[in-house]
């Protein structure tokens, strides 16, 4: 019997997952191929019915899976209604049927019992190697933080070839403002390209850790037939190995706030040849960014680097005017921001307030936000002249 129940359990994870999948998938559906002209490679289909087009074995097995269960469960359902509406038809009183009496059978009683119990068996076997082969994230050739933000995702490749570099994925600014307008041009991406998407290799087991800084988020690629939450305080792993080079999309597969509809995932899978030169670009840029936080900065170039980091993170709530919009509170003309101590608007940067409502920002470093309070600070109406310098901010977080 425990057996048997260990093989149910196992059939239903599957079917959890592939159902997490399917909404999840519905859910792109609805937000993004309602609006596009022509099939997304890697994405979702113009009136797609099924599941997408497998890239990785995990989410063929997934698909075959699918099928062989619906397989089962139309014959049962054939076999079930087929001999209920017989038995109707052929035993009915207008031919004089006369009804049986009897009571207890044991032969009855041991189909019943066997008939289901050999139909578990015949379900739950493959389902339980797919969810095994699912869970198994042991000797990844590259493994990948995925952190989720409201709302946004944060990588960080933490073992493999790109070890180090980190950066944060958000959706494309043209995309938040075609959304805004409230009548977007149709285009097959729609609500899902981001400036900067997650790169991995083909044919390379990656293994994804996910968390979250805030609230539940969930990392979906369905192409990939992978799905799994980000919670706050928590680890939990998944992986996948792209068979094919290529971009795909998923999506924060878990209710997360406001803007869920703007939190897509871009996977650009490259050859071996070509993610080594992306590795060594990217490299290159991280190198060119590392900011000396001891280094003093000049007012000009201070904003100048602030602007650039307000249009990428904080425009798409408080607005390119700093006017704010229903409950987001405006930062033009805002007490905090002309406020002379700056400790104050450092504080709500690393840690939020308003329970979650402004979210903290401590994975930007001490120069973007300090480049960023001191753009709010010398922008629209508030001619302030006060600096915030990185040693300020690296003060802050001890």
């Amino acid at each position: 019997m425990k057996t048997i129940n260990a093989l149910s359990n196992a059939a239903s994870a599957l079917r959890r997952q592939a159902m997490a999948t399917g909404l999840g998938l519905a859910a792109t559906l609805y937000t993004t191929a309602a609006l596009a002209v022509n099939d997304l490679p890697g994405g979702p289909a113009v009136n797609q019915l099924d599941l997408h087009p497998p890239v990785t074995r995990i989410a063929a097995e997934q698909q075959w899976l699918h099928y062989f269960m619906l397989v089962i469960c139309m014959v049962i359902f054939v076999a079930v209604f087929g001999v209920m509406f017989y038995s109707i038809f052929k035993h009915r009183r207008s031919k004089g049927a006369k009804p049986a009496n009897f009571h207890e059978s044991t032969t009855v009683e041991i189909i019943w019992t066997v008939v289901p119990f050999f139909i578990v068996i015949l379900m739950a076997l493959p389902a339980t190697k797919v969810v095994v082969a699912m869970k198994d994230t042991t000797n990844a050739d590259l493994t990948i933080k995925a952190t989720g933000y409201q709302w946004k995702w944060g990588y960080d490749y933490l073992k493999g070839e790109g070890e180090g570099i980190a950066f944060v994925s958000t959706l494309d600014t043209s995309h938040r403002l075609m959304s805004d307008s409230g009548k977007p041009e149709p285009t097959d991406d729609y609500l899902l390209k981001v400036d900067n998407p997650l790169v991995v290799p083909v044919d390379k087991k990656v293994r994804i850790i996910t968390t979250a800084n805030d609230v539940i988020h969930a990392f979906m690629v369905p192409a990939f037939g992978i799905k799994q939450d980000a919670i706050p305080g928590f680890v939990r792993d998944t992986w996948f190995r792209a068979e094919k080079t290529g971009d795909f999309y998923g999506q924060c597969a878990e209710l997360c706030g406001k803007e869920h509809a703007y939190m897509p995932i871009h996977v650009k899978v490259l050859s071996q040849a070509d993610y080594a030169v992306w590795v060594e670009g990217e490299k290159k840029k991280l190198a060119a960014k590392a900011d000396d936080p001891a280094k003093v900065w000049e007012l000009p170039e201070l904003v100048a680097r602030g602007e650039k980091v307000y249009a990428a993170n904080c425009a798409a709530c408080h607005q390119a005017s700093g006017k704010g919009a229903g409950a987001i509170k405006p930062i033009d003309g805002a007490a905090v921001v002309l406020d002379a101590d700056k400790t104050k608007q450092i504080a709500i940067l690393l840690n939020g307030q308003n329970n979650g409502a402004m979210p903290a920002w401590k994975h930007l470093s001490d120069t973007e936000i300090a480049a960023v309070i001191t753009y709010t600070k010398n922008h629209w109406s508030n001619a302030t002249g006060q600096i915030v310098q990185p040693a300020d901010v690296l003060a802050a977080r001890k």
